[in-house]
């Protein structure tokens, strides 16, 4: 059937966070591609869809069974927070007439007297039976009121395939529980989604081949390619671009080039004669020099990448290179332009200082990690709302236009939410979300206090082993073309910088040089005390001793991240441990600057450790080359160091591969901090802790922990939390940072040791009365800091503990960076005769016990001679 729909179905869900906790059917990942789903909406749960329309509203098109729901304004406040449409009770609709196409009624039953009750807006038929007797009336019934669109979900346990085939009779939009669909081959008991689309769509090619336009998120189309019922399935499953090739069969898109694309959504056309598939397309989509296969990039979309580019190439201290990073000077710019576009008079006028206009505010943007997409996001998501605020400009800029205040309206119909949900959907403020655990239940605070989901292992293979497996082949050559391709840095001619590093490439400023060097010096002296004074010698019986000594790893590489931040504080937590531990190799690698330089401070640090090399590449290709070595790059027997989703895959991915015969620290993720705070914690000590991690990355996450705080206190700490966060260069990332981000309002120190010690946070703060006598409870956290003068900060940087630690609750099994990390132990034997014949008999016994008789006869040799000599 023909519809508006992105697809001829609709998905259902649990409620969120349930989305998160797909056990079976389809995964969240695979929905988000997919996009249409349904909820169905209970008092209990309203709260938690409105968080989840929030952060989500744009990646899904959700539609909503609200008749549950007694309350009108809560049912406007869903409109308002990105609902495309909500099913309501047939006595609910004149109320709510006004938002015309956005609501329809909800019907239940198989009989087809429930018809009519459809409206111009539609209708939903819930829980229909296709095996009951009227079934069949329905149908023709249904075929002949031709109600568009018209919903129909089935009763629980249906056969799917047979109801979507009723369904299509009816004219009707199937809602399919994820539960029963799959992506999988011939998973037994659920449908695939290649089945659906391909028992929908129309080809008229003889392979029965489908039409795909491939777009950009912002709808750019990068190309023309085909689909096969196969290739969705494969794309669908692992969120990637796969296509099917009329002659070399699923074409995985960047498998071979390094130009990747991520899967975005998924959607049929009006005639169901062609797909589209939106994609984050990595590099360029086609395989000329140019961005899509119909062209390069125009109006905003081109100038965002003139700008990303400006942003890694200006000169230090040029004009350009401040527009990024000096905010004063583009509030400056930003501020003239939007003065020159008022004053302006002539539509040539107009459009040229608009685009002056739109030069800054973009820069402004991707200085702060913005992209365009995430802007037309917002827009999107702004044109869903019902609910409008007053006219009025803002105070200052109203009063220097001498407009007067206009007299109050009267509030717009609203939710009647409480305080929590209040101060999450006011946007301006930066505030994050609270929860009294005395009030939720364990599975609520539990799926609050769950990581931000990233991106599944199977998606991200997808992209890292081929990386991997090219730079095990063509070393040096593949290393070099994904530094040109990714970092941009095409001046390069050889992928790695060897010692002695020029001079020329670590000037720095006096004040630059004195804090590595304070630094050096802590994290050396602290890491220093951790050596073994000697080795350990036991003699378990008489004769026999057995002892254990250290020996450095004789080559290690430390990888340092680059993108959103430089981090030399990352090269020397590794650089130094090793140097102190005695490896003989020591290896950076680090992604260059798009001049082919690697920033000067990671220099400086490499070549105070005694560092061998440089590695000039960032990614799965950095560690690739590290893991097998290439011709100039140093294979290393393990590998450190903190990195994205793909690196850490990338480590996880060498370390299990035997060939490489590589050690790896542990793994990681996104950056964290919980802070336990009590009453006498200083509000702006406390928010200025949260910030500091919140500004790694909006996938980072910070909880607090409050005992027993009242309101004022509370407040206090939100205020403090906003106020800093607006003053910071990256602001932009801390909302994101912040979204999934909690309180937890708790009232002894024994119940948030409990909540920490189960979460296993990276960074554990204690603000609390008498902090260093809780230390004895913590079980679970990478690093701790204690007391008020304790800022997390200190650990990043100068303290000398080191701060490359386990994340994403791997804090539970291993330990951060430490000496150990960098030697190896290695136990030893010693037996006299003596010792032999004391322990000679037990082993024997256990050799014979296993049936391993040369072990047996190693010792019955030697005891044998032992008595021929008597």
């Amino acid at each position: 059937m023909e519809t508006t729909l992105p697809l001829p179905f609709l998905v259902s869900v649990s409620v969120p966070p349930g989305l998160n906790d797909i056990k079976e059917g389809l995964s969240r990942e695979e929905v988000s591609c997919l996009g249409c789903v349904f909820f169905e909406v209970k008092p209990q749960t309203l709260e938690k869809i409105l968080r989840f329309l929030k952060r989500h509203n744009v990646e899904f098109e959700p539609y909503f069974d609200v008749t549950a729901l007694e309350s009108i304004d809560d049912i406007v406040t869903l409109l308002d927070a990105g609902a495309r449409k909500v099913f309501v009770k047939t006595e609910q609709l004149a109320d709510l007439s006004a938002y015309g196409s956005r609501v329809a009624p909800v019907v239940t039953g198989s009989s087809a007297a429930l018809l009519t009750s459809a409206t111009e807006s539609g209708l939903l038929l819930s829980d229909f039976d296709q095996t009951a007797s009227e079934a069949a009336q329905f149908v023709e019934e249904a075929k002949n009121k031709k109600i568009d669109p018209f919903f129909i979900k089935p009763v629980a346990g249906a056969d799917l395939e047979k109801f979507i085939q009723v369904a299509a009779k009816a004219n009707a939009i199937p809602i399919l529980p994820s539960t029963g669909l799959t992506t999988k081959k011939d998973e037994a008991g659920k449908l695939a989604i290649s089945t659906i689309l391909a028992g929908v769509w129309k080809s008229d090619r003889p392979d029965g081949l489908l039409p795909t336009v491939v777009v950009d998120e912002h709808d750019t189309a990068l190309g023309l390619v085909y689909s096969s019922a196969e290739s969705v399935n494969e794309a669908l499953r692992t969120q990637t671009g796969v296509y099917q090739s009329r002659k070399r069969g699923l074409w995985y898109k960047g498998a071979t080039s390094g130009d990747t694309q991520e899967l975005v959504r998924i959607s049929l056309d009006c005639d169901n004669d062609a797909l589209k598939f939106v994609v984050k397309q990595k590099g360029r989509f086609c395989h000329l020099d140019q961005s899509g296969c119909f062209g390069q990039l125009k109006g905003l979309p081109k100038l965002e990448q003139t700008l990303i580019s400006r942003k890694q190439s200006a000169p230090e201290g040029s004009y350009t290179a401040r527009l990024f990073s000096d905010e004063k000077l583009v509030r400056a710019k930003i501020m003239e332009e939007a003065e020159e576009l008022c004053t302006a008079q002539t539509p040539q006028e107009i459009a040229f200082e608009a685009a002056d206009l739109f030069y800054f505010a973009l820069t402004r943007a991707v200085a702060a990690g913005v992209t365009l997409a995430d802007i037309e996001k917002s827009l999107d998501a702004k044109s869903w709302k019902v609910k409008r605020r007053t006219g009025d400009a803002k105070g200052k800029w109203a009063e220097k236009e001498g407009i007067k205040p206009a007299a109050s309206a009267p509030a717009a119909t609203a939710a009647p939410v409480t305080k929590e949900a209040a101060q999450e959907t006011t946007p301006e403020k930066i505030t994050m979300r609270r929860f009294d655990a005395s009030k939720v239940s364990a599975e609520e605070l539990d799926a609050a206090l769950k990581r931000p989901a990233q991106k599944s292992s199977d998606a991200i293979y997808k992209i890292i082993v081929p990386i991997i497996e090219d730079v095990r082949k063509n070393g040096d050559k593949a290393v070099l073309s994904y530094t040109h391709k990714f970092e941009k840095a095409t001046s390069l001619t050889s992928p790695v910088l060897k010692a002695p590093f020029p001079k020329e490439l670590m000037q720095l400023p006096e004040e630059t040089i004195a804090a590595i060097d304070v630094s050096f010096e802590n994290i050396r002296k602290f890491h220093a005390a951790q050596k073994e004074e000697k080795p350990l010698q036991v003699e378990t019986m008489p004769g026999v001793v057995c002892s254990r000594f250290s020996r450095p790893i004789e080559a290690v590489g430390c990888y340092i991240p680059g993108g959103t931040a430089v981090l030399p504080s990352t090269a020397l937590m590794l650089g130094v441990p090793a140097m102190v531990a005695g490896c003989k190799k020591i290896v950076f690698a680090s992604p260059p600057r798009a001049d082919g330089t690697i920033t000067p401070e990671i220099v400086y640090v490499a070549h105070k450790v005694g560092a061998e090399s440089i590695v000039l590449a960032g990614g799965a290709q950095a560690v690739a080359a590290m893991a097998y070595g290439t011709e100039s790059i140093t294979k290393v027997d393990k590998i450190l160091g903190p990195g994205n989703q793909f690196v850490t895959a990338a480590k996880m991915f060498v370390s299990n591969d035997t060939n490489a015969a590589v050690g790896i620290d542990m793994p990681a993720g996104p950056s964290e901090v919980l802070v336990i705070a009590d009453k006498d914690a200083n509000p702006a000590f406390v928010a200025s802790d949260l910030l500091s991690q919140a500004e790694h990355g909006v996938d980072s996450q910070v909880i607090l922990i409050a005992i027993d705080l009242d309101e004022q206190h509370l407040q206090a700490i939100e205020d403090e939390l906003h106020r800093q966060a607006m003053e910071l260069p990256r602001v932009n990332i801390v909302r994101g940072s912040i979204a999934h981000s909690i309180t937890v309002q708790v009232k002894t120190v024994e119940e948030a040791m409990e909540l920490s010690n189960k979460y296993a946070p990276e960074h554990l703060i204690l603000q609390i009365k008498d902090a260093e006598k809780v230390v004895d409870l913590v079980m679970n956290a990478g690093s701790v800091f204690i007391g008020a003068w304790t800022p997390e900060s200190v650990g990043d940087y100068s303290a000398g503990v080191n701060h490359s630690l386990p994340t994403y609750g791997f804090a539970k099994q291993y330990s951060g960076v430490n000496l150990a990390s960098f030697v190896k132990h290695i136990t030893s034997s010693n037996l006299t005769a003596e010792g032999l014949k004391n322990v000679g008999q037990a082993v024997m016994q256990l050799a014979k016990v296993e049936e391993l008789e040369a072990h047996r006869r190693a010792v019955s040799i030697r005891l044998e001679h032992m008595n021929k000599g008597n």
